[in-house]
């Protein structure tokens, strides 16, 4: 890994505005307006993987999305190798520089398509190896790096298990030799024994080729296992970053406390008592004043409701969001 950052975001927000139901109209309440992300900023070296957790709905897997441009983001900036990545006005650059890989392999595949045939067609639009053997050679060199090989390249997604479509899915973005890859829950939908396959290969292709991998997961075991650091999310905002051992062992924020307090171990010297969180998290459509974990934090104290905490560094490499965050 070097020091100089692949990946920068500097005070991303998302909003989005919500479809007005039936009963909208006849209260006649204006349309209301989700607050997805509201100020992420955070960077990504070459050759790291920085995984986003936390509950659904905090907006992990919309600010991936945000980053590969599938949404266009409502305030801030995103830059790859120090370059906005507005400024790539062609979506064929974007996609040079950062692919996303999504949770259900199949449904991201064509399935009237052959392996060969897709992965032909990412090289036509793009300009990739010319010439027929070119192609060819490329199509056998990514299936052999991803464990599928030549001998499967005639085949439609549905021949495939749901490890090897992900395989392929993987190959698919790698075709275009992409600097960044953001994987949104990509293995929550297989096997444990196929996780572990796809982990690997993760991490091998991570060694071989220098990717930054932006890793988006529920599962804290397996985010320990592969993470080089860690952001928690809640409510749209980092609330903790920092590496991946010193989170583990020492969370600082309440909800990072709570989260890894629910992961079960094996090992009972390495249990500790769960932290329960009380009530649930509140609307994105109406955020509370101050931090906004706040409602259901056991520290909280009344100038937690008056002013948003910043991301601030308590230790080197380590940054939380709360005014009483443990020592």
């Amino acid at each position: 890994m070097t020091d100089t950052p692949l990946l920068e975001v500097r005070d991303l927000v998302k909003h989005f505005p919500a479809r007005r139901r039936l009963i909208d109209y006849v209260i006649g309440r204006q349309r209301r307006t989700v607050h997805a992300v509201n100020g992420v900023s955070l960077d990504l070296r070459r050759g790291e993987t920085l995984a986003l957790v936390g509950e659904s709905g905090c907006g992990k897997s919309t600010l991936g999305r945000c980053i590969v441009g599938l949404f266009e983001p409502t305030a801030g900036e995103v830059r790859i190798d120090g370059v906005s990545l507005p400024a790539f006005a062609d979506r064929l650059a974007r996609a040079r520089r950062v692919q996303m890989i999504f949770q259900d392999p199949y449904a991201s595949l064509n399935p009237s398509l052959t392996v060969e045939q897709a992965l032909a067609e990412i090289f036509r639009v793009h300009g990739l190896a010319n010439g027929k053997k070119a192609v060819d050679d490329r199509i056998d060199e990514l299936l052999t790096l991803v464990g599928l090989g030549p001998a499967l390249r005639r085949r439609r997604p549905k021949a495939f298990s749901g490890g090897q479509r992900q395989r392929l899915s993987i190959a698919r973005a790698l075709a275009v030799e992409p600097d960044l890859i953001i994987a949104d829950e990509p293995v929550s939908a297989l096997d444990v024994s196929i996780r572990a396959q796809i982990i690997n290969l993760f991490q091998d292709l991570q060694e071989r080729l220098g990717l930054g991998l932006l890793f988006v997961a529920h599962d804290l075991h397996l985010v320990r296992q592969i993470s080089h650091r860690v952001a928690v999310m809640y409510l749209g905002r980092v609330v903790e970053m920092a590496d991946a051992e010193a989170l583990f062992a020492a969370p600082r924020h309440p909800y990072t406390r709570a989260l890894i307090s629910a992961v079960p171990f094996p090992d009972p010297a390495r249990r500790t008592a769960a932290v329960g969180l009380q009530g649930e998290p509140p609307s994105p459509f109406d955020l509370p004043s101050g931090c906004s974990f706040g409602g259901r934090c056991p520290n909280m104290v009344p100038d937690c409701k008056a002013d948003i905490p910043q991301l601030v560094a308590i230790a080197p490499g380590h940054f939380v969001r709360c005014l009483r965050a443990d020592p």
